[in-house]
């Protein structure tokens, strides 16, 4: 089966229904991925891989994945240094009250925990949104490409 048909098994079939993912926040469809296949004979599943790795659509899907990766670790590798550092050489900022006997350091730890439950929520609707659904088509066209190639490799060994 064709990738671009609805499977019923696909998790994905009724994923924009609910209106997630439909638009990319400027009331224009988010971008589609280029499909992997091209034509040709592989000999091999080990071609299918190559030909996928070098595809278009694999390359926009980790394109995406470093665009949103890259920037997040570096913003909180910054923000968890800044934290250890200003600790560590302004103790009395730290120490400054806040509220009661909540400080600065406080509400600074506080804010590791936040900002890792942010980033975990963020890299998450970004891979529904931006990701999966290219990945798991680039799976199923794989799968469908290593298929085939095992099929073309059984039937000349066959025939032999």
């Amino acid at each position: 089966m064709h990738s671009s048909n609805a499977r019923y098994g696909d998790p994905w079939y009724d994923a924009l229904a609910s209106g997630w993912g439909e638009t990319s926040g400027t009331h224009v469809p988010a971008a589609s991925v280029p499909p992997a296949r091209a034509g040709g004979a592989r000999d091999t599943a080990a071609d299918v891989y190559v030909e996928v790795w070098r595809s278009a659509a694999f390359q926009e899907v980790r394109g995406r994945y470093r665009r949103f990766v890259v920037p997040a670790v570096a913003g909180f590798l910054v923000w968890y240094v800044a934290y250890v550092v200003t600790a560590t050489t302004a103790p009395g900022l730290m120490a400054r009250p806040v509220v009661g006997a909540v400080n600065v350091a406080m509400l600074a730890g506080l804010g590791q925990f936040l900002t890792t439950f942010l980033l975990t929520w963020a890299y998450a609707r970004h891979a529904r949104l931006r990701r999966d659904r290219a990945a798991l088509e680039l799976r199923w066209d794989t799968q469908e490409l290593t298929r085939d190639a095992r099929d073309a490799a059984d039937a000349r060994g066959g025939a032999a």
